[in-house]
């Protein structure tokens, strides 16, 4: 979150981020309310220092005998009024601290400008499927029996899943490639709790702006993650590293939970977007400096589960008005799911400048021993369910069945193959 004197200094800069990121923070009423909070705290140091000086002459008049009594009522008034301008200025501090809530992140000076249709495709891997006839993973969940959305329609509702036997497996298995992948080139595993409390989501600037998106439990003021970003990125809060620690890797697997409040209109078919999914989640504590290569080496670390599952992808640069909230830069890597026929987002590698670490108290000591606020990034390592998605429609085969990338046969207890049941058995 961006200070009073930042803004101040920037104020084309920051009026051009919320406007290219079609933000709605008040930047007038956030100055006017400046400019009126330095004038008040003028008067009141001025007043401060009159009281002071009055005082030290009602001591010398005192001190002489003198009568005092309409002097000790001046300064007496002077002190109701210092009083009153203090609490006006304790609201005034209340009102710019709300409204700097909503004013977004700064976009990268390399990020497109304009909306959705301005993002650009910045590579390509795999050949995409496209024959007619393909079905998609709906059909085939269904005909293998390792997907009933029907079930988990009756449980909770629409944007729930049910995987079953292999299904389940295969679930499984996804998570732990994944984990053991990102481990692998430096990650730290971390287990992380579901539930956080309000100023963890706004440190990665959830909230506010996505309250909708949440589920809440009031009694308890907590929270269902929406991601492991919000545990992983608060992991150090409030705390102070040291330069020679950085970078810090992180890696978790966790299911997420959102409302999806904002969604009414888009597809929403079998997985391709539920309120509790599977994921593992990428986040990074990092020098300044060093910002830009790691949100390169971060969506490269997301690609490289992609290359390891055979699975053709798309790396999509976001434009100044698909940004989030809090990202100054994300990439998103799209899946080509055939029987869908349309490329679909699994992951999101954002670099938040040093956005985030303001908002959670981040700092590092420097070599030289000053304090700074370090760089935060995150990236889906990836999201299971447009995975699954693109995964069983990708390597359908026409028998019927899915061949599964021979990266996961470890993992799936040397199964390289989904068929169908025999005999209505379950996958």
């Amino acid at each position: 979150m961006y200070d009073l004197k930042f803004i101040r200094s920037h104020e084309a800069l920051v009026r051009e981020a919320i406007a290219r990121k079609r933000e709605s923070a008040d930047l007038d009423r956030i100055l006017e309310l400046d400019r009126r909070r330095r004038e008040r705290l003028g008067e009141v140091e001025a007043m401060k220092s009159e009281r002071n000086r009055r005082s030290q002459e009602i001591g010398r008049a005192k001190a002489a005998g003198r009568e005092v009594d309409g002097e000790a009522a001046a300064v007496r008034a002077l002190g109701d009024r210092i009083q009153a301008l203090d609490e006006e200025l304790r609201g005034i501090d209340a009102a710019v601290e709300d409204l700097l809530q909503w004013v977004p992140n700064i976009p990268d000076e390399s990020v497109p400008i304009g909306d959705e249709s301005a993002n650009q495709v910045v590579r390509a891997w795999g050949e995409p499927r496209r024959e007619e006839g393909l079905r998609d993973h709906l059909e085939l969940g269904a005909a293998l029996g390792i997907l009933d959305i029907s079930a988990s329609a009756r449980m909770s509702g629409s944007g729930f899943s049910v995987h079953l036997g292999a299904g389940a497996r295969l679930q499984r298995a996804l998570i732990d490639f994944m984990l053991d992948f990102h481990c692998a080139r430096g990650f730290r595993e971390v287990r992380v709790p579901y539930l956080t409390r309000a100023e963890a989501l706004f440190g990665c600037g959830q909230l506010p702006k996505l309250h909708e998106d949440m589920y809440a439990l009031p009694a308890e003021e907590l929270f269902l993650i929406p991601t492991a970003e919000v545990p992983l990125t608060n992991l150090h809060r409030g705390t102070t590293l040291f330069e020679k620690d950085l970078p810090i890797r992180l890696v978790a697997y966790s299911p997420c939970f959102r409302r999806e409040a904002g969604a009414h209109g888009k597809q929403t078919h079998g997985l391709v977007r539920l309120h509790q999914f599977d994921k593992v989640e990428m986040v990074k504590l990092v020098l300044p400096e060093t910002g830009a290569d790691e949100l390169e080496s971060l969506t490269a670390a997301a690609e490289g589960v992609l290359q390891a599952l055979g699975l053709p992808y798309r790396v999509v640069l976001l434009a100044t008005g698909d940004l989030s909230f809090a990202a100054a830069k994300c990439y998103d890597l799209e899946l080509w799911a055939p029987g869908e026929g349309r490329w679909l987002e699994v992951s999101s590698c954002s670099h938040f400048t040093d956005f985030q670490a303001r908002r959670i108290g981040l700092r590092y000591r420097a070599a030289d021993g000053k304090l700074r606020h370090l760089h935060t990034l995150n990236g889906s390592g990836v999201a299971l369910p447009r995975l699954t998605v693109a995964l069983l429609e990708h390597y359908q085969t026409p028998q019927g069945t899915v061949r599964l990338p021979e990266a996961l046969a470890p993992y799936m207890g040397g199964l390289r193959e989904l068929a169908p049941p025999a005999g209505g058995a379950e996958g």
